[in-house]
C-alpha cells in the first residue's frame, strides 16, 4: 500500500476540512482564523474568509446547498454562502470554543460540539438552535451525525463516547404531511415532557474505555460499528445494537495522541492520524497495523473522507495533503478490437464490437491484499499476459490464457512463472523485457522465464515500453526518452521531456505519443518529435483516432491533439476516465471501478481541423455544409490559420463578419455589413482596406457617410474628378467652412475663389499678393485702392514668388476603380457562392466591345426568341409527356469530350489560367519553426515570442518578474536578423541569422543567440571578478545578477556544458549573497552595540561564501580584523587559522600569526554572535540569517538560493526573477 499525494497545501496550521460533495473543492479552517476555499485539482486557492476572531476549528460543506457552515474560538458558528462569497448569518449560544460543525444529510440541522460540554443542533433556516445535549463533563471535542439513522456519535475529554438518540428531535420538526398517529401523541405529551426534561435527543450509550480525553468518533457508513481516538493513543472500534454497544478491540501503535480516526468508505480499514506525526492504516478485521505514512516536522491535526470519491485528507501543522491509498487506473492492455483489463483482481476481456465482457483468469493470489496490479502486456501469438504490481519494489507474473473464455474465471497462480522487476513488457513472440530498477539493467527472457540477454542500459531507466519492433524499446529516464535497439546495443534517438509515465502507438506504428504529468510529446517512429503540449491539470490517459489524431484525457476533460501542435476540448468529464480505444463518434474507456464505459463524442471538430490541415478542402466543404460546426474558436483558429474566407462563412454576428471580410479583402461583404452596422469606426477602416484595393467608389461612399470632406477633396484631386472638386468647394461655401474651400480652391487652381476668400475675411495682404503673383494686376490695385495705398507705397515684395497651381490632370479616373488583373478565386469562395437558380442557362461572357444586338448570323435574330416566354419553358413544352430527351449520333457530340475538358481545366486552374494572378500560398515563417524546433526560451525569444517564451521560464524555472530580462530580451530578438538595403522606395529586405547555417532539415534550424556561454565565463564573468576585487561591491553585484539574466537566454552545444552552466550559477548566487551582506554589514554605524553585534555575524557569514580563493582571502581577513578590534578573541583566531589554511602573501600572514597569539592569551568574546561555523549552514538570501543543516527551508528554483520557509512565495533577493519556493522542472540551455 502506499500514499498517492494529490495535492499538497503550504499554510497556517489546519484544524478543520472538509470536501465538496461534487466540486473538486477542499475548505480549510486554519489557526489563524483563516479559511481558505481550494481547488485541489489546479492546485489553486479560489477564495480566502476572513470574519472568525481567532482559530476556527470547525468546517463542514452543505451536500446539496451552496452553503458551508464554520465554527471557532470566538465562540461563533458562521453559515457562508461561497457563491456570493458572503457570510449570511452567525449562531451564537455558544459559551466558550467551538471543536467541530457539521450538516444534516437530510434536515436543515447543524450540530456543533463545544468546550462548553454542550452539543446544539440549529435549524440553519429558521436561524434557531432547537436542542442542547448536555451529560458530558468536559470539553467535547467531536460530534458527528449518523449518516442514515437518527442518531448523534459524540467524543469528550471526559474520557467517554455517547450515542444520543434524536428520533424525538425529528419527530417533533417533521414536516405535518408525515405526522403518524403515534407521532401526534408524541407530541401531545411533549409539553408534559418537557417539565421533567427534553425528550428530543436523549442518551443511548455511554461507551467507557478509553484512560484519556477522546479526540474523535464517527459511525461507519453502514455497518453498526463506531471508531474512536483519544490521548491514550489508542484507537478502538465499538459495536452496537438496538439494546446496548460495546467494544470490540483496541489498535495500538500511535505513540501521541491521535487526532482522528475515520472507517474506509470501500475497504474493510480504519484510517488514523496524530501528534506523533503520522498516518496509519489499519485492518478493520484483524485489528492490525497495515502501513504507516510519516512526516518529518509536521503534526496532524483532522482527517476526513471525501463522500463519493476514493480521497482522503488530512489536515496538519503546515498545511493540509489531499491522498489516496491505491492507484485506481485499472491494469489493461489493447489488441485489435479487444481490451485486456483486470478488475477486483480479475482479468477480463471485453470485446469492442460485440459489446461483450468475459471473466477469464482469477488474480487475487497476485501481490497483496491491498495491492492493485500496476500494468498489463499481452502477446496475442502465445495467448499470454505479463502483470506487473509494486509490491517490494516491482515483481511480475507471466500468464498464459485459457483457449476458451466462457465459464468461470480459472485460478492463474499455479501456471504462472514470476520474476522481480520493475517493468515487464513482451517485445517478440516468444522474449519479454525486464527492467531492474535497483542494478539498472535490462534482462531479455523467453516465455520459460529464462534470462537470455542481460542490457545494460545507457542512461539510469525507470521505465521501460514497447517501441514496435522486436529489437527497439522505449527507455525513459527522468529527463528523457530513449530510443533504444537491444540487438546493436545503441541508442537510436533521444527526445528531453519530463519523466514519461505512459506511451501509445497509433494503429500502424508511425506515430507516438509521450505522456508525462502535464506534457504531451508526439513523434514518428524514428522518435522524431513532431509536437509537444503542455497541460496545466494533470493528463491521465490517450488512444489514437482512426484519422491519426490523438485523443487524450485530464482530470476534467477528454480533449485532441493535432500532430502540429494545436489542442482542443472535445467534452468535459464528470470524473475521470482511462481511454482505450476510438472509434468513430464513441470513445471506449474505463473508469476508477474498472468498469467499461462508451462516450459518445463529437468528432467534428478536430476532423475539420485535420482536413484543413492537409488541404482536403472536400472534406472540409462537407463538414461545413453538413454540421453545425460554430463558436468563437473555430473562427479564431480559422484566422489563425490564414482561412478568413471560411470563418467568414460561420459568422452571424456582423462586427465579427466585418472584420474578417477586411482581412480576406472581401470589400463586398465588408460594404454590406457596414450599411448594416452604420458606425464610423466601421466606414473609416472600410475606406482605408478600399483605397488599398483601389476600389475609389467604396472609398468615396465610406468618405460621404462619415463626412470626411477633406479626404473627399483629396481624392477627388487624386483621381482629377474636377467637377466633384467643384461640388466640394459650393459644400465648403454652405458650411461655412472657409478652410476647407480655401484648400479645394487651391486644388482647383481658381485663383479668383481664393482672392475673393482673402478679401471677406481681412486679409488684404495675402489677397494682394495672390493677385499679384498670378498676374491679375486689375484686382491687385483695386485691393490698394481699397486699402488706400499705392504701388508705390508697397516695397517689401518677395523676389522669388512661385504659383500655388496644381497640375492639370491628364488621365481623369471619374467613376472608374484602379485597374486590378483578375484573380482567380479561391476553392471556398467559390464554393460559397450562391450559384444561379436556373441550372439550365449557362453564363455567357462576351468580349469586350461586342454588343448583343449585333449577334446574328447562323444565331439567329431576335424575331426566333419568342418575347414573353422563357427558353426553359419552350423546352419543356416541346418535349413529349414521358418522352425521355436524349443527344442522337446525328449531332457528333463527342461523350468523352467532357472527361477531357475537365482533365484541362482541372490543369488550367491549377497552373494559372492566362491573364490570371494566382497569389502563391504562404510558407511557414522561419521564426515559428523555431519555436517548433526548440523547448529553449532563448529560442522563444529569437522568435519573436516572448508569451511562450515568458511562460516556458516560468515553467522551468518559476520566473514570476520579467521585468529584469527586458533589454535581454530585446537583445536576443534583434540579434536573430540582419537587413539589406536596396532600392530607395523600397523596405529593407530581412535575413535570418542561424546558429547552425550549414543545417538544411527544416526541423533542426535554430536562430543565432546574442548570448554565447564561453563568452559569458571568459569576459563577463571576468569583469565581475575584478569588480569585485576593487571593492565596487555594488557594481559587482548588478554584474553578477546581469549574468543570471544572461543565462537564461543560453543555449550550449555540448551536454557536458550543462553542468557548467549550474556551475555558473552557484558562482553567481554565492558572491550575490556575499556582496549583499557586506553592502548591509557597510551601512550599520560602528558606535552601536546591537550594529556591531549584526555587522560581525554577517562579516562571520560573508566567510562561508564559497568566492574564488583570493576574495575568500579577503572576506577572511575583513572578519578576523572586525573580530580583533571588537575584542572576540576567540571567534578572530579561527579566521586567522583559516586564512593562513590559503597561502596569503607574507604581510598578511604575518598579521594574521600575530592575531593569533595575542587572542590566545585571552580565549574569550566580548559579543556573543549567532554563529556556529562547525555547523554547517546557508545563509538566508533576504534575512541574511542561518539556516543550518536539516532545519525547514526553501530555495528559489532557479538559482537555488535558500530563504527561510516564511519567505515561500516571495520574490527571490538574488536572481529577482523567480518566486521563491515554486516548482520548476529545471533550466533547459541544451537542444
Amino acid at each position: 500500500m502506499q500514499m498517492l499525494t494529490k495535492f499538497e497545501s503550504k499554510s497556517n496550521r489546519v484544524k478543520g476540512i472538509a470536501f465538496h460533495p461534487k466540486r473538486p473543492w477542499i475548505l480549510a479552517s486554519l489557526h489563524n482564523g483563516c479559511i481558505q476555499l481550494w481547488d485541489y485539482r489546479m492546485g489553486t486557492v479560489l477564495e480566502r474568509f476572513d470574519e472568525h476572531d481567532g482559530p476556527v476549528r470547525g468546517i463542514a460543506f452543505h451536500p446539496t446547498q451552496p452553503l458551508f457552515v464554520s465554527g471557532g474560538d470566538d465562540y461563533k458558528i458562521k453559515v457562508w454562502n461561497y457563491k456570493t462569497r458572503k457570510c449570511l448569518f452567525t449562531l451564537n449560544g455558544h459559551l466558550d470554543y467551538v471543536r467541530t460543525v457539521f450538516f444534516h444529510h437530510e434536515y436543515p440541522w447543524i450540530l456543533s460540539a463545544s468546550d462548553d460540554q454542550t452539543i446544539r443542533i440549529w435549524n440553519w433556516q429558521s436561524r434557531n438552535c432547537i436542542a442542547i445535549l448536555t451529560g458530558h463533563n468536559h470539553y467535547v471535542m467531536c460530534a458527528q451525525f449518523h449518516p442514515k439513522e437518527d442518531l448523534v456519535v459524540s467524543a469528550s475529554l471526559d474520557q467517554t463516547v455517547r450515542v444520543w438518540d434524536i428520533s424525538g428531535l425529528r419527530k417533533k420538526n417533521a414536516a405535518p404531511s408525515s405526522i403518524t398517529f403515534e407521532d401526534s401523541l408524541h407530541r401531545s405529551a411533549a409539553a408534559q415532557a418537557d417539565i421533567f426534561g427534553s425528550t428530543d435527543a436523549i442518551v443511548k450509550y455511554v461507551l467507557e474505555g478509553h484512560e484519556r480525553g477522546v479526540n474523535w468518533a464517527i459511525f461507519h457508513p453502514t455497518l453498526p460499528l463506531i471508531v474512536s481516538a483519544g490521548d491514550d493513543r489508542q484507537i478502538k472500534l465499538w459495536r452496537m445494537n438496538d439494546t446496548k454497544a460495546w467494544e470490540v478491540d483496541t489498535c495500538r501503535g500511535h505513540f501521541n495522541n491521535v487526532s482522528a480516526a475515520l472507517f474506509h468508505p470501500r475497504q474493510e480499514l480504519i484510517i488514523s492520524d496524530g501528534e506523533d506525526k503520522t498516518i496509519r492504516v489499519w485492518d478493520m478485521s484483524k485489528r492490525t497495523l497495515i502501513q504507516t505514512f510519516r512526516r518529518e516536522h509536521d503534526r496532524f491535526w483532522v482527517l476526513t473522507a471525501h463522500p463519493e470519491v476514493n480521497l482522503f485528507a488530512a489536515g496538519h501543522d503546515n498545511g493540509l495533503i489531499v491522498f489516496k491509498l491505491e492507484r485506481e487506473r485499472p491494469a489493461s492492455a489493447v489488441h485489435q478490437n479487444s481490451l485486456f483489463y483486470i478488475r477486483d483482481k480479475v482479468l477480463r476481456v471485453y470485446d469492442f464490437n460485440s459489446d461483450s465482457d468475459a471473466a477469464v483468469l482469477s488474480l487475487r493470489k497476485i501481490g497483496g491484499p491491498y495491492i492493485q496490479p500496476r500494468s498489463l502486456s499481452y502477446n496475442p501469438a502465445e495467448k499470454a499476459v505479463i502483470v506487473t504490481t509494486p509490491i517490494e519494489g516491482g515483481g511480475y507474473d507471466l500468464l498464459h490464457l485459457p483457449k476458451d473464455f466462457s465459464g468461470e474465471p480459472r485460478e492463474a497462480l499455479s501456471d504462472s512463472k514470476r520474476g522481480s522487476g520493475a517493468s515487464a513488457i513482451f517485445i517478440a513472440r516468444n522474449r519479454f523485457a525486464v527492467l531492474d530498477k535497483t542494478r539498472q539493467q535490462i534482462e531479455i527472457r523467453d516465455l520459460s522465464n529464462q534470462t537470455t540477454k542481460t542490457i545494460k542500459p545507457p542512461a539510469t531507466v525507470n521505465e521501460i515500453f514497447s517501441a514496435g519492433s522486436g529489437n527497439l524499446l522505449l527507455l525513459s529516464t527522468p529527463q528523457s526518452v530513449i530510443l533504444y535497439d537491444i540487438q546493436q546495443r545503441q541508442t537510436l534517438n533521444e527526445i528531453t521531456m519530463p519523466f514519461v509515465k505512459y506511451v501509445f502507438w497509433s494503429s500502424d506504428h508511425s506515430q507516438v505519443a509521450l505522456l508525462s504529468k502535464h506534457t504531451i510529446t508526439i513523434a514518428n517512429k524514428n522518435l522524431e518529435q513532431n509536437c509537444m503540449l503542455h497541460e496545466t491539470i494533470r493528463i491521465k490517459s490517450g488512444a489514437w483516432d482512426d484519422v491519426g489524431i490523438f485523443i487524450y484525457s485530464t482530470l476534467n476533460h477528454i480533449k485532441y491533439a493535432l500532430p502540429q501542435g494545436d489542442s482542443g476540448i472535445i467534452r468535459t468529464l464528470d470524473q475521470p476516465v482511462y481511454l482505450t480505444k476510438v472509434k468513430g463518434k464513441s470513445v471506449y474507456c474505463l473508469d476508477r471501478d474498472g468498469k467499461t464505459r462508451v462516450i459518445s463524442i463529437d468528432p467534428t471538430e478536430y476532423r475539420f481541423k485535420i482536413a484543413l490541415i492537409k488541404r482536403n478542402y472536400d472534406e472540409v466543404l462537407q463538414i461545413i455544409r453538413n454540421s453545425n460546426l460554430v463558436g468563437q474558436a473555430i473562427i479564431a483558429y480559422l484566422q489563425k490559420k490564414g482561412y478568413p474566407e471560411i470563418a467568414l462563412h460561420f459568422v452571424r454576428d456582423d462586427k465579427t463578419r466585418f472584420d474578417l471580410a477586411l482581412e480576406c479583402g472581401n470589400l463586398e461583404v465588408a460594404l454590406e455589413t457596414a450599411k448594416s452596422m452604420d458606425r464610423e469606426d466601421c466606414w473609416n477602416k472600410l475606406s482605408a482596406e478600399a483605397l488599398r484595393q483601389g476600389n475609389y467608389q467604396i472609398v468615396e461612399m465610406a468618405y460621404q457617410r462619415v463626412k470626411n470632406f477633406d479626404r473627399l477633396s483629396f481624392l477627388y484631386l487624386a483621381t482629377g474628378n474636377m467637377e466633384k472638386l467643384r461640388k466640394m468647394m459650393k459644400i465648403a461655401e454652405l458650411r461655412n467652412d472657409n478652410m476647407s474651400r480655401f484648400h479645394n480652391s487651391l486644388f482647383l487652381g481658381d485663383v479668383e475663389e481664393r482672392i475673393r476668400l482673402l478679401k471677406e475675411f481681412g486679409q488684404l495682404p495675402l489677397a494682394y499678393l495672390t493677385a499679384q503673383s498670378h498676374g491679375l494686376t486689375e484686382d491687385a490695385e483695386a485691393i490698394l485702392a481699397a486699402a488706400g495705398l499705392t504701388s508705390e507705397d508697397i516695397t517689401d515684395l518677395p523676389p522669388a514668388g512661385q504659383l500655388l497651381k496644381p497640375s492639370i490632370p491628364i488621365i481623369r479616373q471619374n467613376d472608374v476603380n484602379w485597374p486590378l488583373l483578375t484573380v482567380s478565386r479561391s476553392f471556398f469562395d467559390a464554393a460559397f457562392t450562391v450559384s444561379d437558380p436556373n441550372p439550365l442557362i449557362a453564363p455567357i461572357n462576351f468580349a469586350d466591345g461586342v454588343e448583343v444586338g449585333e449577334i446574328s448570323g447562323d444565331w439567329g435574330g431576335e424575331e426566333d426568341l419568342g418575347f414573353g416566354v422563357e427558353p426553359y419553358k419552350v423546352a419543356a413544352e416541346a418535349r413529349i409527356e414521358g418522352e425521355d430527351v436524349e443527344e442522337g449520333s446525328g449531332w457528333e457530340i463527342d461523350t468523352d469530350l467532357t472527361a477531357q475538358l475537365d482533365t484541362v481545366l482541372t490543369q488550367e486552374n491549377t497552373n494559372g489560367a492566362q491573364g490570371e494572378f494566382v497569389p502563391p500560398t504562404a510558407g511557414t515563417a522561419e521564426s515559428e519553426l523555431w519555436m517548433h524546433n526548440s523547448p529553449l526560451a532563448a529560442d522563444h525569444v529569437a522568435a519573436g515570442s516572448f508569451e511562450t517564451a515568458m511562460q516556458t521560464l516560468s515553467r522551468q524555472v518559476g520566473a514570476v518578474n520579467f521585468a529584469p530580462l527586458k533589454q535581454h530580451f530585446l537583445r536576443t530578438f534583434q540579434s536573430t536578423k540582419t537587413y539589406l538595403q536596396v532600392n530607395v522606395a523600397l523596405p529593407s529586405l530581412a535575413f535570418n541569422v542561424r546558429r547552425n547555417p550549414e543545417e538544411t532539415e527544416k526541423r533542426r534550424l535554430l536562430p543565432a543567440l546574442a548570448y554565447n556561454f564561453q563568452n559569458i565565463v571568459s569576459t563577463q564573468l571576468q569583469d565581475a571578478y575584478k569588480t569585485t576585487t576593487a571593492g565596487k561591491f555594488q557594481d559587482a553585484t548588478i554584474q553578477f545578477k546581469s549574468i543570471l539574466h544572461s543565462i537564461l537566454l543560453v543555449a550550449v552545444t555540448k551536454r557536458s556544458e550543462i553542468d557548467e552552466v549550474n556551475q555558473l550559477i552557484d558562482i553567481c548566487r554565492e558572491y550575490i549573497v556575499g556582496l549583499s551582506m557586506e553592502q548591509t554589514r557597510k551601512k550599520f554605524p560602528a558606535d552601536d552595540p546591537d550594529s556591531t553585534k549584526r555587522a560581525l555575524e554577517l562579516a562571520a557569514y560573508f566567510t562561508h561564501s564559497r568566492l574564488q580563493p583570493a576574495h575568500l582571502q579577503l572576506s577572511l581577513r575583513s572578519a578576523m580584523t572586525l573580530s580583533y578590534k571588537a575584542k572576540n578573541c576567540l571567534t578572530a583566531p579561527m579566521f586567522a587559522r583559516r586564512l593562513l589554511e590559503l597561502a596569503p602573501p607574507t604581510q598578511v600572514a604575518t598579521q594574521a600569526r600575530q592575531i593569533q597569539s595575542l587572542c590566545d592569551k585571552n580565549p574569550r568574546d566580548e559579543i556573543a554572535l549567532d554563529y556556529d561555523q562547525y555547523n554547517p549552514f546557508v545563509v538566508c538570501g533576504i534575512s541574511y540569517t542561518p539556516i543550518y543543516k536539516g532545519s525547514p527551508s526553501v530555495q528559489c528554483p532557479y538559482c537555488r538560493a535558500s530563504y527561510l520557509p516564511q519567505h515561500q512565495g516571495s520574490l527571490c533577493a538574488v536572481c529577482n526573477v523567480s518566486q521563491i519556493g515554486a516548482n520548476g522542472t529545471g533550466l533547459k540551455v541544451f537542444v
